[in-house]
């Protein structure tokens, strides 16, 4: 039998009602769809899509919100972006830019979070080898989606040229970056009680 963990932020921000609970959702998804938004803002120019921090904070916010609010907030993202909002790493946005380039990427973002998540209400992160693992997977989800979607635009060799093999070391970054700080955050809360 699998011991559930409750996510980060909701234990820190307990919630005593379901219509706290409620509002607490709507303030978590807006907060990390608002943080995702500004991590697509921050990147390195590439073709045919760019290298931003978006990865590193899907990974945060899977494993900080859980599996249904994390999956939740990606999905919020996504929806803001169809809307015709500027939330992605372009300066377009809507339906043709999902459909573009970076589509698939956008979609693994929903899974990876939603991965993160379930990993660490398991309690496979509780230790080294599980957290890396977790963030591992996690990380190769958008990749693998993103692939895919880009290997239909381009054809699979090129793809994986541009849209896998010059990412990798960013995202070995990023996964350990956020595992750190998942870390990190867990530890100061279990110390304050939470």
């Amino acid at each position: 039998m699998t011991t559930r963990t409750l996510p980060l932020m909701l234990s820190v921000w307990r919630a005593e009602s379901s219509d706290a609970g409620r509002v607490r959702a709507v303030v978590l998804v807006l907060l990390g769809s608002a943080l995702m938004a500004l991590s697509a803002k921050i990147q390195v120019p590439f073709v045919p899509v760019p290298m931003t921090m978006q990865t590193g904070v899907v990974l945060l916010l899977g494993g900080a919100y859980g599996w249904r609010l994390g999956g939740l907030t990606m999905l919020a993202y996504l929806a803001e972006g169809l809307a015709g909002l500027p939330v992605f790493a372009g300066v377009l946005a809507g339906p043709a830019y999902v459909a573009g380039p970076t589509g698939g990427y956008l979609v693994g973002f929903v899974l990876s979070a939603a991965l993160m998540g379930l990993a660490v209400e398991r309690g496979w992160t509780r230790g080294l080898l599980g957290m890396a693992a977790a963030l591992t997977l996690a990380t190769l989800v958008p990749f693998v989606t993103g692939v895919a979607w880009l290997a239909m635009l381009i054809g699979p060799a090129a793809a994986i040229a541009n849209g896998f093999m010059p990412f990798i070391p960013a995202a070995i970054l990023k996964g350990a970056l956020a595992g750190m700080l998942l870390a990190t955050l867990g530890g100061i809360a279990r110390r304050r009680g939470a």
